[in-house]
């Protein structure tokens, strides 16, 4: 009896669950339908509503509104893309140069050992030590007068047997080397051409330190795929940079610092700034890997027109005289000019009739500063002259020390005469 009870009770149970099951499902679909009927009915009554707002701009009144034509929109962008960059490289760029230069050089001939017995047992007239072979140099230039006068680098164009000029109207031409200066490292070319389109320099005493930087020029010869250069932006990132060359010693004074990009081939062409000027000439980058690291350096444009009327000459005379000797200053020498250091160079010999003996200055003068540049020893003091930019007929100031008294004195370099030339 009591397994029928108990029999009995689940099934009470389970008919409870399944008719709640039942019910709880059917109550689900009701509401469902219901809200299905409402959602279509809002659908309906939006669609309404939107009809009854929206002007209708087709023939048909079941077409949809058309969109205003895409061209409109794009030349808006167009427009908005234009900006004092792009129209400053837009008015630069056809005055650029590509450069191709063929350079005769020597070195070391293949066929001879570099061990000095093998030389001794060979005639060098035969069997020269070094032979001379063609190579192959690219750069970059810029036109300064429409009469076709372009200037670039010094080394870009050094040791040229050949040099030919490629515009961005695909023409190339053969070019002269009107003249060059080694020591601030620029040239100026000539080529048979009129009505070009020309870079005015600009006044790179005015430039500004994070302004737009614009180096334009023929990067690994790209300028001869399609006759366009290359252009990379940055900012001018220092001024009045004096440094020495790691590739060839060659001092560089007053160079404008930049952040655009500047490669091989790169030398030679214009860094201008958001106007289109020159503010100088791209010249050489400091970088451990070869390739561009975001550190360049530009002639200033101030020092290129300040050339440009020798190079047309022919170049410039550096071949200048000062016609003295110095040497360290000595603890005793400085003590007896009362100097509480050991900086200075002391004049040891002033040759007869030099520009130094005109000038006055005497022997045992210590010589502390010149054109304003403090002078540590006798070395400065020779490399002021090897290394800046001097000729003759220049006029330089010496602050000397006279047995404790200081003097000004000016000085004015002469020809180099035809005799060897001793000192300074």
């Amino acid at each position: 009896m009591s397994r029928f009870i108990n029999f009995f009770a689940i099934g009470l149970i389970a008919g409870l669950l399944i008719f709640y099951q039942y019910y709880r499902n059917k109550a689900l679909e009701t509401a469902i339908a219901e809200l299905r009927e409402q959602t279509s009915e809002q659908q309906a009554a939006t669609t309404s509503a939107l009809r009854a707002v929206t002007p209708s701009v087709s023939r048909g009144e079941d077409r949809p509104a058309e969109i205003p034509p895409f061209q409109s929109i794009d030349s808006e962008i167009t427009e908005s893309r234009q900006n004092a960059i792009t129209r400053a490289i837009a008015r630069s760029r056809d005055a650029v140069v590509g450069i191709n230069v063929v350079q005769v050089k020597e070195v070391a001939n293949p066929l001879m050992s570099s061990d000095p017995m093998v030389w001794m047992m060979f005639d060098e007239r035969l069997f020269p030590r070094t032979i001379k072979k063609k190579v192959h140099n690219l750069g970059s230039g810029f036109v300064i007068s429409s009469d076709g006068y372009i200037v670039t680098n010094q080394h870009v164009v050094a040791d040229a047997a050949e040099v030919v000029v490629s515009t961005t109207g695909g023409k190339k031409y053969d070019a002269k080397i009107v003249g060059t200066d080694p020591l601030l490292d620029m040239a100026l070319l000539k080529i048979e051409a009129s009505g070009l389109p020309s870079i005015p320099l600009g006044d790179s005493e005015n430039a500004i330190v994070g302004e737009w930087a614009l180096a334009i020029g023929n990067p690994y010869g790209l300028f001869d795929v399609n006759d366009q250069p290359s252009v990379s932006v940055g900012v001018i990132s220092a001024l009045h940079r004096d440094f020495e060359s790691p590739i060839d010693g060659r001092l560089y004074t007053d160079m404008i610092q930049t952040d655009a990009s500047i490669n091989h081939g790169n030398s030679g062409g214009p860094l201008i700034n958001a106007e289109g000027i020159a503010m100088g000439m791209n010249t050489l980058i400091f970088s451990e890997s070869g390739g561009s690291v975001g550190v360049g350096f530009a002639i200033p444009a101030h020092r290129i027109l300040a050339a440009i009327n020798d190079l047309r000459s022919g170049g410039v005379n550096r071949e200048f005289w000062v016609g003295l000797r110095a040497q360290n200053v000595s603890p005793i020498r400085a003590r007896l000019n009362g100097m509480d250091s050991l900086q200075g160079a002391v004049v040891t010999m002033v040759e007869r009739n030099s520009p130094a003996a005109k000038a006055g200055i005497q022997i045992e003068d210590i010589i502390l500063e010149i054109n304003g540049r403090k002078i540590v020893d006798a070395v400065a003091a020779g490399d002021f002259f090897k290394n800046t930019d001097l000729r003759v007929g220049d006029r330089i100031g010496f602050k000397i020390s006279r047995r404790g008294k200081l003097l000004q004195i000016p000085l004015i370099l002469a020809a180099l005469p035809n005799s060897e030339a001793r000192g300074m």
